[in-house]
């Protein structure tokens, strides 16, 4: 599929200039600069030569065979040349050009066009409106970008082409190399999943990397890298991280959801690494692609100062590593070739004025140790520090090590020639502790998800036939909005528990109730259009006799016919009061780009002041269940705490798996909230106590 783009043998630019300031002067100014070994076409009908090359008025004049067309035309004459392109049998095209989908509905019918003659001759896109692609294997830079990247094995994927422009001018001075560099553009044909998929088998790239301001297929998306990212990292930036659309909401759970929880959720359940900034984007890639992957979170520091290496220690504890304690044999060797002021612990402190040699020997020996999975080196520049010879033997060391060994030479200047050293010799460095740490952490992160086995996601016998015929009934009477009542027959259908219920439609149905379910009860007003009962009074809890019962029905339907007197009201829901356990919801919310987003966190009224909640997409698996339980602050509580016995977790895993079928089955449901979910303590199971749901308009 990406063939012509990898490795094309012959190239026209379609928009070539001789004038320098222009697209099309840049562009093939790069092509011919950097060294692209095959046949070059400059398109210009205006001309006979451009840049020393013979031009030609149309591709379809061109001689030979071409593979790669770059059309750097204004967006008007686009459509044409693209129609040529694909008469001429050309599988490849970059459209350079801007003014399609980005400036309104006259460029997305543009755009559109574009793709109707792509598809009819089998041609593949990239952008239109973007920077272009570069490759350093070929090499070939079919781009606008002001420098040539030096060769490695990262691939590079961007939709902001002015990004890719500032992420090779940063990358250049830290030592950092590309194999594919690609502006996506707006995406009209290949994308982030095209790219991700064929990179995946790519051997000339070891890492992945990615800038995305959005996703065009989020499922696929989950599928193409939970199986890529088993393989090699892949490490992205994500921007727009407030929430998506203006659709209101009318639950918790969709309050609480946004934009960013979800793409949050849909790395951490396929194993792409998230990076927060562009600097963390490179510390990240540049560690995964010079380095080894760490066999264990257990590090070990060696330093000629103490308080870098107390930071360094601080920063490790803060992203979830910790200090190797290395044994003796190790610590014994330190001792007999260190200074009697050195520290053989952990972090080793070399002390100030070490030199060369006495690193190497800790670096070694920590490297060595087998409690250690990890080595970072702090280097401070004193008078007496021999910089380059330490990088030097750092270098050595890590050539010889099984073991990923980070630099952290502080400072800029004086340390300059050594991190050139460190560079070339594969060993990434770090300005600050907090860095290498964090890149560590990354590294470990993706270890971890390595060894993961995969999550089974369960399927339970359900009803779902009367759930089709609830839906009916709903949108019949020109609902969206579900009552509890027909939401509990949702639930039921799926088999998840309740409290005994029934609906009774005035005082004395509502005693009859309450005296076949038994005292005490709960009362709820019953209405399809009232979603949160407790802000206009409409539940009353202990009700303990038939007086009370009677009373709590009339004045739960004075308050509801005085606040909402346009409501539809069935009369009250009469519930078996429960007693004990803990409050905790369960929810779900559509995103538009992935579907379901699952939520779990402490349930009851305070929901969205605490928001301490966690998301996974749907479907899910035993073990995303149990872990979206460990994430929540309040877990503590839920495992129980100064003699309290512990939660329910099994109980409430699997009516969290039963909600995940059933909004995988419906994707009809767009807002759904279990709060609260009673859980009692292990062994005695749980009980929706309250349902919201509500359906696609």
């Amino acid at each position: 599929m990406l063939e012509p783009f990898v490795s094309p043998k012959a190239i026209a630019i379609i928009g070539a200039s001789s004038t320098p300031g222009k697209l099309g002067y840049a562009i093939l100014q790069n092509v011919l600069q950097y060294g692209f070994p095959g046949a070059v076409y400059p398109i210009n009908p205006k001309r006979s030569e451009v840049l020393g090359l013979k031009a030609y008025p149309s591709v379809l004049d061109v001689p030979g065979p071409v593979d790669l067309a770059v059309i750097v035309i204004p967006s008007q004459f686009v459509a044409k040349v693209l129609d040529e392109c694909g008469r001429k049998g050309i599988r490849g095209v970059i459209i350079i050009s801007a003014g399609f989908r980005e400036i309104g509905s006259e460029g997305l019918q543009r755009e559109r066009e574009l793709i109707r003659i792509a598809q009819q001759y089998g041609m593949r896109i990239i952008g239109p409106n973007c920077l272009g692609i570069i490759d350093t294997l070929v090499p070939l830079n079919a781009s606008f970008a002001a420098t040539m990247p030096d060769q490695g094995s990262i691939a590079f994927m961007s939709q902001s082409g002015a990004l890719c422009t500032s992420i090779l001018d940063m990358a250049k001075p830290q030592g950092i190399g590309f194999s594919r560099f690609v502006s996506l553009g707006n995406k009209a044909d290949l994308n982030e999943i095209d790219f991700l998929e064929a990179w995946a088998d790519d051997p000339h790239s070891s890492v992945i990397t990615a800038y995305l301001e959005g996703i065009t297929d989020g499922p696929r998306f989950m599928e193409v890298a939970r199986r890529v990212t088993k393989k090699k990292p892949v490490i992205t930036i994500k921007s727009g991280t407030t929430s998506a659309g203006s659709r209101a909401v009318s639950s918790h759970t969709g309050t609480l959801a946004g934009s960013d929880r979800a793409y949050e959720a849909a790395f951490k359940q396929t194993g792409v690494i998230r990076a927060r900034s562009v600097q963390e984007l490179f510390d990240f890639a540049s560690a995964f692609a010079r380095q080894p992957i760490p066999e264990s979170d257990r590090v070990a520091v060696v330093t000629n100062a103490g308080g870098p290496g107390i930071m360094c220690t601080d920063a490790l504890e803060q992203m979830g590593l910790c200090l190797a304690s290395l044994t003796e044999a190790t610590r014994q060797k330190l001792s007999e070739h260190l200074p009697a002021a050195a520290s053989v612990l952990n972090p080793i402190d070399v002390l100030g004025d070490a030199l060369a040699d006495r690193y190497e020997l800790a670096v070694e020996a920590a490297a060595n140790d087998p409690n250690v999975g990890a080595v970072i080196v702090i280097l401070t520049p004193q008078f007496m520090t021999e910089i380059e010879k330490t990088a030097e033997a750092v270098v050595r060391v890590s050539q010889r090590s099984d073991k990923p060994i980070l630099g952290c030479f502080m400072g800029e200047a004086n340390v300059g020639p050594g991190i050139e050293i460190l560079n070339k010799g594969g060993v990434p460095n770090y300005q600050v502790p907090e860095r290498a740490a964090a890149a560590l952490a990354a590294m470990w992160s993706y270890r971890q998800w390595l060894e993961q086995p995969e999550d089974e996601v369960p399927r339970f016998e359900a009803d779902r036939e009367s759930v089709r015929r609830i839906f009916e009934k709903v949108r019949s009477s020109g609902r969206v909005t579900m009552s509890e009542t027909e939401a509990r027959g949702i639930l039921q259908a799926y088999g998840i528990p309740m409290p005994r219920s029934e609906l009774a439609r005035s005082a004395e149905e509502a005693v009859e109730a309450a005296e076949r379910i038994g005292y005490p009860v709960v009362m709820k007003i019953a209405s399809p259009d009232i979603l949160h009962k407790t802000d206009i009074g409409g539940v009353k809890l202990n009700l303990l006799s038939a007086s009370d019962v009677r009373d709590a029905f009339d004045l739960i339907m004075y308050r509801a016919t005085r606040y909402m007197p346009n409501a539809e009201i069935w009369g009250c829901l009469v519930q078996q009061q429960v007693a004990g356990g803990r409050e905790v919801i369960l929810g779900m919310s559509r995103d538009p780009q992935f579907g379901p987003l699952l939520l779990f966190g402490l349930g009851g009224v305070y929901v969205e002041a605490l928001k301490d909640v966690t998301f996974r997409v749907a479907p899910i698996g035993r073990r995303a269940a149990l872990e979206m339980m460990q994430e929540i602050r309040a877990y503590t509580l839920l495992r129980g705490v100064r003699g309290e016995k512990p939660a329910d977790l099994e109980a409430v895993a699997d009516i969290m798996l039963r909600l995940s079928q059933l909004v995988s089955d419906f994707p009809e449901i767009v807002e759904l909230d279990v709060n609260p979910l009673k859980v009692f303590d292990q062994g005695r199971g749980a009980l929706a106590l309250d349902i919201r749901l509500v359906l696609a308009a």
